[in-house]
């Protein structure tokens, strides 16, 4: 199928689709007169594989990875255990880090009197 088939089968643009090819962490078929790659449902498998793995914010390399441990029919599951708690930790400090920054904007807000006044304490402290 094209690239515009394969695309909609798996839910990815396009772009996105022609990206994966290029850095080759999907490899579809050429047509060696026109250079059109061909997709077969064995690629729109792997395409899918790759858009739910980086909807749950795996990075391209974790990506290869997991679809390196898919393929794997010899594989340990505690490898995509162990990659996936580490996904969970990365996430988890992000809350953090997101909550806090929450907390002092919402500190921030509070502060300013949202009034007519120039005077803002949220600009002088982004302005710091």
């Amino acid at each position: 199928m094209n690239i515009s088939q394969a695309a909609k089968l798996s839910g990815l643009s396009v772009k996105t689709v022609r990206y994966y090819a290029d850095i080759k962490i999907v490899e579809p078929a050429r047509d060696i007169q026109s250079g059109y790659r061909s997709y077969s449902n064995d690629d729109v498998a792997k395409l899918n594989f790759i858009g739910k793995a980086r909807r749950f914010n795996f990075s391209i390399e974790e990506c290869r990875e997991l679809l390196s441990l898919y393929q794997d029919k010899n594989r340990s599951s505690k490898e995509v255990k162990k990659l996936t708690l580490a996904k969970i930790a990365s996430i988890d400090e992000k809350l953090k880090e997101f909550h806090s920054l929450r907390d002092e904007l919402s500190h921030l807000v509070n502060c300013c009197n949202g009034d007519d006044r120039p005077s803002c304490p949220i600009l002088d402290e982004l302005s710091k």
